[in-house]
C-alpha cells in the first residue's frame, strides 16, 4: 500500500484517528484521570480550531515531502465545512490530519510522534 496514492481526504480520514490516539496517549501519560475528564481534555485538542493552530507550528519542521502532503491536505476540497468552523481552519485541520495519516501509512510512527511532541509541547 503506497500512501502517496491516497487522496488527501482519505489520508485525513485516518490521520484524524492517529492524531486522536497520540493525544489520548499523552493525556494518559500526564495523569490517571476518570474517563470523562480524559474525554473532555481530548476534545480540547482534537478539534478543527485546535488542529488548525498547529498547522503553522508544523511548517518549519517538515521535510519537502511532508510539506507537500500538508499542502495537498490544505488544498483538498471536502465539499462542506462543518457548522461554526471557518473554511481556513477546516482546511488547515484537514492538512494536519492528512500528514499524520500519511506518516502512519508510511509506517513512520516515530516521526509522527516526534512531530506531535514538537507541535503540542508534549
Amino acid at each position: 500500500m503506497d500512501p502517496n496514492h491516497f487522496s488527501p481526504l482519505a489520508l485525513a480520514f485516518l490521520g484524524d484517528t492517529v492524531f486522536d490516539l497520540l493525544v489520548r496517549e499523552e493525556l494518559l501519560r500526564e495523569a490517571n484521570r476518570p474517563p470523562g475528564k480524559l474525554h473532555l481534555a481530548a476534545k480540547e485538542q482534537v478539534n478543527c480550531r485546535a488542529q488548525a493552530q498547529l498547522y503553522e507550528k508544523l511548517l518549519p519542521l517538515l521535510t519537502e515531502k511532508e510539506a507537500d502532503i500538508l499542502r495537498r491536505g490544505k488544498n483538498a476540497k471536502p465539499g462542506h465545512t462543518p457548522p461554526r468552523q471557518s473554511r481556513e481552519d477546516y482546511a488547515k485541520a484537514t492538512a494536519v490530519e492528512a500528514l499524520f495519516g500519511w506518516l502512519w501509512l508510511q509506517g513512520d510512527f516515530i516521526r509522527a510522534k516526534e512531530l506531535f511532541i514538537k507541535i503540542t509541547d508534549g
